[in-house]
């Protein structure tokens, strides 16, 4: 096996951690967890559970960048993103830097706060805005993976 069909291999088993963590957070975890009666057990559960999965998706979306950059570097591939056949290149960037910015800097920074602030004081309206937002994101995931799979097989949308 070659460096880049490593980092490839590295680079999906890391993107199905990450958006796999993302699909169960929002289509089981959060629903379940709005079906809870408590205000503090809504809390505490999600909190307790989003929590642990915060490191895995630091971890997969850190593992995610070096090997796709690496990817990117050793097939020098840059001119992509020059090219919109390869839309999907650019999709993955995007989704990468808003999960990395939420993951890295706004959650630690305020987001945790407000989201505790809010989830206190109404808790149904925060954990719809959180699931709505999480729908966002998978939806935007999912169309990138669709993307990416189909685009590095050689099918584009747009010839």
């Amino acid at each position: 096996m070659n460096s880049i069909t490593f980092a490839r291999v590295v680079h999906v088993l890391a993107v199905v951690l990450w958006i796999g963590g993302v699909a169960m957070v929002t289509t089981v975890i959060i629903p379940a967890v709005k079906k809870m009666k408590s205000k503090q057990d809504k809390l505490t559960t999600f909190e307790n559970i989003e929590g642990k999965f915060a490191l895995q998706a630091k971890i997969t979306t850190l593992i995610t960048a070096i090997s796709g950059f690496y990817m990117m570097y050793a097939l020098n591939a840059w001119e992509r993103y020059l090219d919109y056949r390869f839309w999907w290149i650019h999709a993955m960037s995007i989704v990468w830097i808003i999960f990395t910015l939420v993951l890295y800097i706004l959650e630690p920074l305020f987001l945790h706060k407000l989201f505790k602030k809010y989830a206190i004081k109404n808790p149904g309206k925060t954990f719809n805005i959180l699931h709505k937002a999480h729908w966002i994101l998978l939806i935007i995931s999912l169309i990138t993976i669709f993307g990416a799979v189909a685009g590095s097989h050689g099918w584009f949308l747009i010839q």
